[in-house]
C-alpha cells in the first residue's frame, strides 16, 4: 500500500525502470502552472517554471526578463503601456 501523503494527487507519478530491472513509481513535485501576461493573458517568455525551493536559489537575472514591467507583461504590452506613460506625460 502506498503512504498516505502519496495518495493525492499533488505529486506526479512517474514510471521509472530500477537498476534491478523493474519499474516502480516515484513521485515527483508538480511544477507550477506558466506565468501570463497581467494584461493579455499571453504566456510570459523568458519566465521560468520551477517550484519557489528552486526559484530562491536562482538569481534575480534568471527568474524574469530584465526590462521594465519584466515578469508581469509581455513584450508587446510592455511597448504599450510606455507609449501611453510618454504620451500621458507630453500632454
Amino acid at each position: 500500500m502506498t503512504a498516505p501523503n502519496k495518495r493525492s494527487r499533488r505529486l506526479r507519478r512517474l514510471q521509472v525502470r530500477v537498476p534491478g530491472g523493474r519499474t516502480a513509481l516515484h513521485y515527483k513535485q508538480r511544477k507550477p502552472g506558466k506565468a501570463k501576461c497581467g494584461r493579455c493573458n499571453s504566456l510570459l517568455k523568458g519566465v521560468l517554471r520551477e517550484t519557489s525551493s528552486k526559484m530562491s536559489k536562482l538569481p534575480k537575472t534568471r527568474k524574469r526578463p530584465e526590462r521594465p514591467y519584466g515578469g508581469n507583461l509581455c513584450s508587446k504590452c510592455t511597448r504599450q503601456e510606455i507609449v501611453n506613460k510618454a504620451r500621458q506625460y507630453a500632454v
